[in-house]
């Protein structure tokens, strides 16, 4: 820990000295968002604790992926797997492109070199929706002339195995037609491995294991849309998205368990092929109504998800023969279709009125096929779930002599059926209207002071893989299965902030009811241990965020420093002390001559004592990378990510009388080399689109 803080200081520390040089020097407005030095856009700025990052501008536009890219912004973590982002102190954000919500599938679609910026917004308004307690916007580049332009990528990794990803980006633009398409194949190998040690005291269980795997996954990624200009004010779009992988992976398990008198040692392989494919269509279309001087939105989405795994289990107690254990067959299939209208009037006095609604309906379906080789027994399952929302919103913005104010609120109607199919009744049954009110207050103090004061209500819901009835086997005596009955967690906050100039201080409070966590439940009667999700009682906590931006000369810097106190309480499990941790972030951007640019980052975790949970994620990754342009066509980078190979998470906590201590390793000790090559030129892109499906990254 010392150490950490030791790497830490002396890393902020020149920053804290140069920034205060920058204050005495700089003298812009705070109105103005980007600061010129010597003809170079600044590369980060922060408004109100909000941070803009120009990605054109900056060396991590030559990582190979999206989900790669946001894994190196300030205060975003991207999950082991992969399939999760999470904002330190927030959650799950909202994410966008281009003003359009989408989910992580569609970051996988999207080229790192169509990316112009990405901002993370503390303090999203109504128009945002209910869900989430900040939003990452990201938006494409636009240009000004007709053309084309065609972006090859090619990007070698090395980490345990070897990785590639090749990507073609086209777009070309005649009069008021613009047509994009984009082709990415990738060919990955992943490594994970964890292991947990728990005990039953009530069953006098000590167990523990030590599993690891290797995933085969090619993966294809294409897409293509076309907007259409009618005339100045409206617009007409159609686009879709696709991905295809196949994942061939073994999972090695040794087990040790120890019930009573009896000790077993077991080795447990299991083969798995799985099949995904993701899609995602839409079209909109935008009109001016002159008349009285607003703008109308309205659009149709359709998005589905399918997922196919057959495993093949087999176990091996103590020194005997491996015996076939199970055969497990398991589909899952989710659709959501809906549609959106919006509109948008501005006033003479500057103030804006905006109004929207939507309607949504999603059908997931589940299908588990179990054989067990012990008795010759199968088991046949189907699920059935639909959910239909509809909801509106309002929300005025304006201005009154110099404060700036924006409040709005929305309400939503939610009904869910689950239902058995060989069962009459419907296993859940839930209607449930929510109210989810937001208001902001930008109090200018001076030219470079100001205050902002904001209060939001939002919403978390399950995502429809929570529908899913399968489960994982891992060894005779642990599952990982699904809690198909899960409710939303509504979350409430007020925060503050005080900027001066592009520096910022932001203090928040939040009360969470009906969080989800991991759980742990035991099957008597099968010996079996279930790990779970579930809804614990309630989470609360304060967030204090410092964000310190600047740039000297070649050198430009972000620095981030989050302390914060959560706790997380359920009368189920036992309750720790709460303590106060820290997350800080360091990146510095070395713009050198020759077009040669350097970039190093440094970030970590203290350990997490959250109440119920105690966490330890790494305190210490670095990451560097060195970018050279040739010929103003050929960009090359060579990256090192995880140099000391710290990434290991860890996780403690007793519930249900059940505790254990987990550690979680992950495959992020990286050398990469990418090369990107762009030729033709294409400006003033006008391809916009605008997302129907509110609840798109549920669907996963």
């Amino acid at each position: 820990m010392k150490n950490v803080l030791k790497v830490m200081f002396s890393l902020l520390l020149p920053s804290f000295a140069l920034a205060q040089n920058e204050i005495e020097q700089d003298t812009i407005s705070k109105k103005i968002e980007e600061i010129v030095i010597k003809n170079d856009k600044k590369i980060i700025t922060n408004k109100n604790g909000n941070l803009k990052i120009d990605v054109a501008n900056l060396i991590l536009k030559s990582v190979p992926n999206a989900i790669d890219l946001l894994s190196k912004l300030p205060n975003v973590i991207i999950g082991t797997n992969k399939e999760t982002i999470s904002v330190v102190g927030k959650g799950n954000p909202l994410l966008y492109i281009d003003n359009q919500k989408v989910s992580i599938n569609d970051l996988n679609t999207l080229s790192v070199d169509e990316i112009k910026s990405i901002e993370i917004i503390n303090n999203p308004s109504a128009k945002y929706e209910a869900e989430g307690r900040v939003v990452i916007l990201i938006t494409r580049k636009l240009s000004k002339k007709e053309g084309f332009k065609i972006d090859i990528t090619e990007t070698t990794s090395i980490k345990k195995r070897f990785n590639n990803y090749l990507g073609i980006n086209a777009s070309i633009k005649k009069k008021k037609l613009e047509i994009k398409g984009n082709f990415n194949y990738n060919q990955l190998n992943i490594w994970e491995r964890h292991d947990i040690k728990y005990e039953i005291p009530e069953a006098n269980i000590i167990s523990n294991y030590d599993v690891e795997a290797y995933t085969k996954r090619p993966q294809f990624i294409f897409g293509s849309g076309l907007f259409y200009k009618i005339n100045e004010d409206d617009y007409f779009s159609i686009s879709g998205n696709a991905r295809i992988q196949k994942d061939v992976f073994g999972i090695n398990t040794k087990t040790f368990n120890k019930q009573d008198n009896i000790e077993n040692t077991i080795l447990t392989q299991s083969n798995n092929d799985n099949n995904r494919v993701y899609s995602n269509s839409f079209a909109n279309y935008s009109k001016k109504i002159k008349s009285i001087n607003a703008q109308w939105f309205s659009g149709f989405q359709f998005s589905n998800f399918n997922q196919e795994t057959v495993t093949l289990v087999k176990n091996r107690y103590d020194n005997n023969e491996f015996e076939r254990t199970q055969n497990r067959n398991q589909k899952f299939d989710v659709s959501v279709i809906s549609g959106r209208t919006d509109l948008e009037k501005t006033f003479k006095n500057e103030m804006k009125l905006e109004v929207g609604g939507l309607f949504l309906s999603a059908d997931a379906k589940t299908d588990l096929d179990v054989l067990s080789f012990n008795n010759m027994a199968s088991t046949l399952s189907k699920y059935n779930f639909k959910e239909q929302n509809i909801s509106g919103y309002a929300q005025v913005s304006g201005k009154v002599k110099k404060l700036q104010y924006s409040a709005g609120f929305r309400i939503e109607n939610t009904n869910i059926i689950g239902k058995y199919t060989n069962e009459s009744l419907p296993l859940i049954k839930k209607e449930y209207t929510n109210f989810f009110p937001k208001a902001q207050l930008d109090i200018p103090m001076d030219s470079s002071k100001t205050i902002t004061i904001n209060y939001s209500k939002s919403i978390t819901r399950p995502n429809y893989s929570a529908t899913n009835q399968g489960a994982t086997y891992i060894n005779p005596y642990f599952i990982y299965g699904s809690n198909i009955n899960l409710d939303p967690t509504i979350k409430d906050e007020v925060a503050t902030n005080f900027q001066y100039k592009d520096k910022s201080i932001r203090l928040s409070y939040y009360k969470n009811s009906n969080p989800v966590y991991g759980d742990f439940v035991y099957d008597n009667s099968l010996n079996i241990l279930t790990f779970s999700q579930k809804n614990f009682d309630k989470e609360s906590g304060f967030v204090i965020d410092f964000t310190i931006p600047f740039t000297y000369k070649f050198w430009t810097v972000n620095n981030s420093l989050s302390f914060i106190l959560n706790k997380i309480e359920d009368h189920l499990a036992i309750q720790n002390k709460s303590k106060p941790y820290l997350y800080y972030y360091t990146n510095h951007l070395f713009k050198l001559p020759k077009e040669y640019t350097v970039s190093t980052t440094v970030w970590g975790l203290t350990t997490q004592y959250e109440g119920v949970y105690e966490r330890r994620q790494p305190e210490f990754i670095m990451d560097l990378a060195i970018s050279k342009t040739f010929f103003k066509k050929w960009d090359c980078t060579f990256g090192f990510n995880d140099i000391f190979k710290n990434f290991v998470y860890k996780e403690n906590f007793t519930i249900n009388n059940i505790s254990s201590k987990s550690n979680y390793l992950s495959d992020t000790h990286e050398i990469s080399f990418g090369i990107r090559y762009s030729f033709g030129r294409i400006k003033n892109s006008e391809f916009s689109e605008k997302n129907i499906n509110e609840d798109e990254n549920r669907i996963r």
